[in-house]
């Protein structure tokens, strides 16, 4: 597949900015920066996020450091960047899902009017897998086996585990959760058997080019262009999605000035070659650019569309 093919119509050569001459009559950073992904090392927020620090190391000037907060799909990172000063010099890259659910099914002490959103780069490819051995390699295989004996399902999301107990459920399978903290934390219990099968949020694209992987369906709308023949949940017959996109968090009181950078900055992400080669070869994630804008209404849609779902 041509890598090119896939990325967002926004993210046209025009609006590419040469850093860091581009910054001239902008906000820019006066020390070292930090970037906070609410997800455990080696997931593929994690391998992206680190690829994009370098890329705003190049842009802004500074040395960006990343410090992973894993816990609650992002909950907990996001809980402890309510404090951070809105400065600009720390700032969060991950899942959108911390905003657009977790509110609805726990108790948080954050909302969505609670942080600043300046920009979106990559979409989601949120799936279920299982090993490349195990004896079901399809969904409704998986289903079919579930009903004859108990399995075990490593979790990441709150809004993943409410789906996969919805689907329980309704199919009548004997399922316990293995919380994990990510996709670092994922791979090894599912290698290892630790688990029947999994959420992954794009770390199976390490593992299923060997065969130590299988994708059995996307929770997202659409299927994913890297696996085009994997039907989604919806297709099987299941009323469960899960769209989302990793984007640029500031604390609330974020100037305006300092919003308008990152999304420069994100402009300027999706059009370099380390992060978009990363995103779309390494992890297998489409790049999407969305502006603060556009991130911010996203967010707000997903949310709605969430919270009638629970409520029905």
């Amino acid at each position: 597949m041509n890598r090119r093919s896939i990325l967002a119509a926004g993210t046209a050569l025009g609006a590419m900015l040469a850093a860091p001459l581009a910054l001239a009559d902008s906000w820019q950073p006066e020390r070292p920066m930090t970037m906070v992904i609410g997800f455990a090392p080696g997931g593929s927020t994690d391998i992206q996020g680190r690829v994009l620090a370098r890329t705003l190391e190049e842009y802004f000037g500074q040395p960006v450091n990343v410090v992973n907060q894993p816990g609650g799909g992002g909950a907990v990172a996001l809980t402890r960047f309510m404090n951070v000063e809105p400065d600009g010099h720390t700032f969060m890259f991950g899942v959108q899902l911390g905003l657009t659910f977790s509110p609805i099914v726990t108790e948080t002490e954050y909302d969505i009017d609670d942080f600043r959103y300046a920009g979106t780069m990559v979409g989601g490819q949120f799936g279920v897998v299982a090993r490349g051995d195990a004896p079901y390699q399809s969904f409704e295989e998986l289903v079919a086996y579930g009903q004859e004996n108990p399995m075990t399902y490593a979790q990441q999301l709150p809004m993943d585990q409410a789906i996969m107990e919805l689907i329980a459920d309704q199919e009548g399978i004997d399922l316990a959760i293995v919380p994990t903290g990510g996709g670092g934390g994922m791979a090894p219990l599912l290698l290892g058997g630790e688990v029947d099968f999994a959420f992954s949020g794009g770390t199976h694209a390490q593992y299923t080019p060997t065969g130590e992987m299988n994708v059995l369906a996307f929770l997202t709308r659409e299927r994913s262009p890297f696996y085009p023949d994997v039907p989604t949940l919806v297709e099987l017959g299941y009323p469960y999605a899960m769209d989302d996109f990793r984007s640029f968090f500031l604390p609330g009181g974020t100037p305006d000035e300092i919003v308008q950078a990152f999304e420069d900055a994100a402009r300027f992400a999706v059009e370099h070659d380390p992060f978009v080669d990363v995103t779309v070869d390494n992890t297998l994630h489409p790049i999407v650019f969305m502006d603060a804008a556009e991130t911010e209404a996203t967010i707000r849609e997903i949310r709605a569309a969430n919270e009638a779902l629970m409520a029905d």
